[in-house]
């Protein structure tokens, strides 16, 4: 039987090797001064460029866009969501029939612009106003509100179906096996097995989602829906004054990183059993 007779004395620690200053280290950082120096300028030319008066004035009118933005994506990310997952099953399904509808659904949606979606919607099914008000849904397509909610909810429909499908699939197939030989039943099996599991797969790419339609939902302007930038266009077309735009971009900058801060959280409180 062995034993320790003498102990190793204490080492010195290794000198700390100094960091050399290379070209990139000074590319990035004089790349950082500029942008905090644009961004200092920036805001003292807002802040010496105040008019009360506008404020005052249009200050409710940004709030109501801001309103009637964060209404807009909120209702169309939940019907895309709703909607998204009849098509993610029809995307994963072994009929060719709705396997073929899904995928020209999803290709059509996530290939041309949310842009002119909203354009063949809302003056594109004008063009067929008898047609329409002869099945009684012309009170719905006459309002730009409301064709702007069905643009944005079948848009995000089809982005959310193909996180949806990645993330089911994504879900290791032992997973299934493990159930069966257990003698689950399919249904339990998706709900209480499956499901979760994406779901936790799939949160930063809805995370991302969201986030996207907050910064698309902008070009609904363009069919008079009074929104963040229908109301910041409509603060120019009286002020003149570009500053309008930078209030925007305020108000849009400070909504994402609310929600990016937000997701964050629930993204790390849902997967605290997964860290270790």
């Amino acid at each position: 039987m062995s034993h320790v007779s003498e102990l190793i004395p204490p080492r010195p620690a290794p000198p700390q090797v100094s960091r050399r200053v290379t070209k990139s280290h000074i590319i990035g950082v004089a790349g950082l001064a500029i942008w905090l120096l644009l961004a200092a300028g920036l805001v003292y030319m807002m802040v010496s460029n105040w008019d009360t008066d506008k404020f005052v004035k249009y200050g409710p009118r940004y709030l109501s866009g801001l309103l009637t933005t964060v209404i807009l994506v909120v209702v169309s990310v939940l019907l895309g969501a709703l909607l998204s997952a009849p098509i993610a099953y029809a995307r994963m399904s072994k009929n060719r029939v709705l396997n073929a509808v899904s995928y020209a659904y999803v290709y059509l949606f996530r290939g041309t612009p949310l842009l002119a979606q909203i354009y063949l919607i809302y003056y594109g099914v004008g063009s067929f106003r008898t047609g329409i008000e002869s099945v009684g849904l012309w009170w719905f397509f006459r309002e730009a509100w409301n064709c702007a909610l069905l643009s944005m909810t079948l848009n995000t429909a089809a982005y959310q179906a193909e996180i949806l499908r990645g993330a089911i699939q994504s879900v290791p197939r032992g997973q299934t096996e493990g159930a069966k030989s257990l003698g689950l039943p399919p249904s339990v099996t998706f709900w209480k097995i499956i499901l979760p599991q994406a779901l936790i797969v799939a949160l930063r790419p809805y995370g991302n989602e969201i986030i996207l339609m907050i910064k698309g939902s902008a070009v609904v302007a363009v069919v008079t829906v009074l929104d963040l930038m229908g109301q910041t266009r409509y603060t120019f077309s009286r002020t003149f004054d570009y500053q309008s735009y930078l209030w925007a971009a305020v108000f849009y900058l400070s909504i994402v990183e609310a929600m990016r801060h937000a997701w964050g959280w629930m993204e790390a409180r849902l997967t605290r059993h997964l860290k270790r």
